[in-house]
């Protein structure tokens, strides 16, 4: 049993800011981590409404947090509120950890090096030949792209339902070497992509709690996905979703948002503690006993 943790003046504040933040997972995973350090922080959920997003941000500054998540719907809408943006968020066009460095909010990205952890881990393959197909067109979407870049697939297809939006998507990739292999396609078009897919997913929050019952695809369009294709989805609540559980009855690989909510967590981390390592085992194990798995 360890020993209770006192919060005092002293102790150090990190927190995720979203709106819901209430189901995050986040705060377990990080309140671990820093307990089996032994370190004085604590790990907060911050909910905070869209329009409450700037004076929220001054907030944080004013009260001494070292550092935060974003999570849905901030990611794009706070980057203007930063003082300094890494070149990786900035290509990506989406931040999702901010560190105080210098009495200044700088932004980066930990989701591209979540997303392709288990890609270049458990499920390791050549992917110079491989074809991926993204559902969405958010900011998580930008970082599976980038993260797809990053590991060589030949084609990367992203769709979306809003034609302006998806369209701005493209085009924003424009100056980037990530251009060449990326194509952009209405909903419309997955009948014929989903049988090319060596790599489906789902960026979009459709099957998350509490609309659990949901999924992107229908049962038919699923049931097109090539066998021993990997079918990630980035939601981990539920577990499965039906998306992954539709995909598995088709021979698909499934892989949940959980390993990547451990790996973004672990870059994040180290950054805001300044350290090289971190328990990667003990933040996956509090994830894993919080969703009643451990």
């Amino acid at each position: 049993m360890t020993k209770e943790r006192l919060i005092t003046g002293k102790t150090k504040l990190l927190g995720v800011i979203g709106h819901p933040v209430e189901h995050s997972l986040s705060p377990a995973m990080h309140n671990a981590a820093i307990a089996h350090l032994g370190l004085d922080y604590v790990y907060l959920p911050f909910p905070i409404a869209p329009q409450n997003l700037e004076i929220a941000i001054a907030g944080l500054a004013a009260i001494g947090v070292v550092g935060f998540s974003v999570t849905i719907p901030h990611k794009q809408a706070i980057m203007p509120l930063l003082s300094e943006i890494t070149p990786l968020a900035q290509a990506i066009g989406a931040v999702n950890t901010v560190s105080r460095q210098n009495n200044q909010w700088v932004g980066t990205n930990t989701d591209i090096e979540g997303f392709i952890a288990p890609l270049q881990t458990t499920y390791k393959q050549d992917w110079s030949q491989k074809v991926a197909v993204i559902l969405g067109n958010g900011g998580a979407a930008r970082a599976v792209v980038a993260g797809c870049h990053q590991l060589g697939f030949a084609k990367i297809h992203v769709v979306g339902r809003n034609v302006q939006r998806l369209q701005e998507f493209g085009n924003s990739w424009n100056n980037s070497p990530i251009s060449e292999n990326l194509q952009v396609h209405q909903w419309e078009e997955l009948p014929k992509l989903i049988p090319q897919a060596n790599l489906l997913v789902n960026t979009t929050p459709i099957g998350m709690y509490p609309k659990v019952n949901e999924s992107p695809l229908s049962v038919e369009e699923i049931a097109n996905l090539p066998k021993g294709a990997i079918a990630y989805d980035l939601i981990y609540i539920p577990k499965p979703t039906q998306f992954l559980e539709q995909a598995e009855k088709q021979g698909a690989i499934a892989i949940d948002g959980l390993e990547m909510l451990v790996q973004q967590g672990v870059a994040a981390l180290k950054i805001w503690l300044q350290q090289e390592t971190v328990p990667v085992e003990v933040m996956r194990q509090a994830l894993q006993k919080h969703l009643g798995l451990g």
